[in-house]
């Protein structure tokens, strides 16, 4: 039996987020019915399932590029933080990818991730 690529994408996210369709649909839904299970499916289903990198390697550059885009991603920048660290990827491995990004990011791009980094340690 061949996996459609929102199926794909929930057994992904269960692995890492199980409750992150809910609320997802919970909260934006209503604005833009289906946003929920087209980000599971497009997002998780079609890319981070993909063979080529390893699902550590693509969670780090997740991270990597919410933190050079800047202040703006804090918040999805902490669902990546939790989601690489469910995956197996160290805070030390967090640490050294967001620090790179002050190359090319920014120094306070950088800050903000540390600081990102900082905040999901403390939830959990």
């Amino acid at each position: 039996m061949t996996l459609t690529a929102l199926e794909k994408g929930r057994a992904h996210v269960a692995k890492m987020n199980p409750g992150l369709e809910e609320t997802l649909s919970d909260r934006y839904d209503h604005l833009v019915p289906d946003m929920a299970e087209s980000l599971i499916e497009w997002a998780y289903g079609r890319h981070y399932v993909r063979k080529g990198l390893d699902v550590k390697t693509r969670q780090l550059c997740t991270v990597a590029a919410l933190t050079a885009l800047g202040g703006q991603t804090g918040p999805q920048l902490k669902i990546n933080i939790a989601h690489s660290l469910a995956v197996g990827v160290t805070d030390k491995e967090l640490a050294e990818v967001i620090w790179q990004m002050s190359v090319y990011g920014g120094m306070p791009a950088a800050i903000n991730g540390l600081n990102a980094l900082l905040d999901v340690q403390a939830e959990q």
